[in-house]
């Protein structure tokens, strides 16, 4: 899998020294001064793709929105997975290009602020209508009907593409170079809403809120362990909030623990509340015991990002399985995998969950659309998998990792 991560160039906001940062990295530590810092923004990041011109008077950015993920489509015969990166403009201008290409994977890009140079054209189509436009065209040659489709690890951000006008053409402000022999007499970028970029950026000091002990994480982890006062935090807008953490203690020293989400959600259209409703709807081969009923059913979903097809059998070889009867609270001394899956993306793999292993599966995909799942509790659990040259394993309940797949991972 080729690496198709944005580069942005940036200065550290404590000593100004230049750093480069990948689009997915949210911790970094400074080389110069060694401050470490968390960076945090309010909705989605805002990149501006470099240019050569002094033309600055009549520079103008025009906004695209770019988004990548994976996207779950569930027809008749199975699903099928798309890894999705692309971009699109968030403005509607017929003479100037549908999208950006490879440029913004080419090119290192700078983070939009409200003291930059030049007009930005703000957007004018929502993400929400782009995303649908995508989906529809990658749905054309999908078998219909297409019972379920969803978006889960989503990176959305918003890019600015710099252009001028000179002697009534169009110039590109990357290459310097005219696009568009000719633009109509009455275009004029200052004609669209816009004006200065908005940032929304935020530099996170990354002091232990209950201690003040430097917290640690990898450079594209979304939570960070304090290993001093053994708490887990995760940022919601702007700073940080405590989060509860389990574990399932592993009996072996070579062991790493893998992060996953283990949620709770009112099922309606169907039965399956407890694992005893688990054991009938997916028609496990068990007896159902006594107590059964009154043990309850939780969905899993993996807390980090990886291949598609992989992240599915994750998802439903974990919620058949039902592990952490016995979990303890964890301590973060262990040998510990990135969080790089929010939870809030998982929450939108559930109802596909269902849909693979639900059984009759026909009239299941059938009722599909009135069968809701609300999500009502959260918890990060880690679960201890045995490493060897090649896999990642939690023997237990016969499930494998690949190395390589949970490395490649940090380019989805």
């Amino acid at each position: 899998m080729k690496n198709f991560k944005i580069r942005i160039e940036h200065q550290c906001p404590q000593c100004g020294a230049p750093i480069t940062l990948e689009e997915t990295d949210r911790l970094f530590a400074c080389p110069f001064c060694r401050v470490t810092s968390y960076l945090s923004v309010q909705d989605y990041f805002r990149y501006v793709l470099p240019f050569q011109t002094h033309e600055t008077n009549d520079l103008f950015f025009f906004p695209y929105w770019r988004f990548k993920g994976m996207l779950f489509s569930q027809v008749e015969d199975g699903i099928r997975e798309n890894v999705v990166d692309m971009s699109h403009q968030a403005t509607a201008i017929s003479f100037i290009p549908p999208s950006l290409g490879f440029r913004s994977q080419a090119l290192k890009l700078r983070f939009a602020v409200p003291e930059a140079d030049g007009f930005f054209i703000r957007p004018q189509k929502s993400i929400e209508t782009v995303r649908k436009t995508a989906t529809d065209f990658i749905g054309i040659p999908l078998p219909k009907p297409v019972f379920h489709q969803t978006h889960i690890g989503e990176s959305l951000s918003l890019i600015y593409s710099p252009f001028y006008i000179k002697n009534r053409r169009l110039f590109d402000a990357v290459l310097n170079k005219p696009f568009a022999s000719r633009i109509p007499e009455d275009f004029n970028p200052r004609d669209f809403p816009g004006g200065s970029p908005e940032s929304g950026i935020r530099f996170i000091a990354t002091l232990c809120p209950d201690c003040g002990w430097d917290m640690s994480g990898a450079r594209d982890s979304l939570v960070l362990i304090c290993k001093n006062c053994e708490t887990f935090w995760m940022p919601v807008k702007n700073e940080f909030t405590k989060l509860k953490a389990a574990y399932l203690p592993g009996e072996n020293k070579n062991e790493i623990y893998l992060p996953f989400w283990r949620i709770r959600a009112d099922i309606r259209g169907i039965e399956l509340d407890s694992y005893a409703d688990l054991v009938r709807i997916a028609n496990l081969p068990k007896v159902v015991k006594k107590n059964d009923d009154q043990i309850p059913f939780f969905f899993w979903c993996p807390a980090f990002k990886i291949r598609p097809d992989l992240f599915l059998r994750l998802c439903s070889q974990l919620t058949l399985s039902q592990p952490g009867r016995d979990l303890a609270d964890f301590r973060p001394g262990e040998i510990v995998s990135s969080v790089t899956l929010a939870v809030s993306e998982a929450i939108e793999s559930l109802k596909l969950n269902l849909t693979t292993w639900v059984k009759p599966r026909r009239e299941f995909l059938e009722n599909l659309s009135k069968i809701s799942v609300l999500p009502k509790a959260a918890l990060l659990v880690y679960l201890p998998f045995e490493t060897d040259r090649h896999d990642f394993k939690l023997s237990e309940f016969g499930i494998t990792v690949n190395r390589n797949a949970l490395g490649l991972a940090a380019n989805l």
